[in-house]
């Protein structure tokens, strides 16, 4: 996850769009819930693990994090040139 981190660090563009990405995942009240910290439930986790990747122990690649994100923030306005073709 710090590689993740460190790549969004540095794509200024992208920090709205993490930001409101990690709230909408966040548990409902993760503020009161051990580790204090805005991280989506284990059960929705392991959820996207194996739709993304068939493995619920797989962690999201720093490019798939990318992708996304790039998608969240055009998607509102509907403009998906640049993005990666789907294989």
């Amino acid at each position: 996850m710090a590689r993740v981190a460190f790549a969004v660090l540095v794509r200024p563009s992208l920090w709205p769009v993490a930001l409101r990405q990690v709230l909408r995942m966040a548990g409902r009240h993760w503020w009161r819930h051990h580790p204090f910290l805005p991280v989506p439930a284990p059960a929705y986790a392991r959820f996207r693990a194996i739709t993304q990747y068939g493995d619920p122990d797989a962690s999201p690649t720093v490019d798939d994090v990318l992708t996304w994100l790039e998608w969240a923030r055009r998607f509102p306005e509907g403009d998906l040139t640049g993005l990666p073709p789907v294989n």
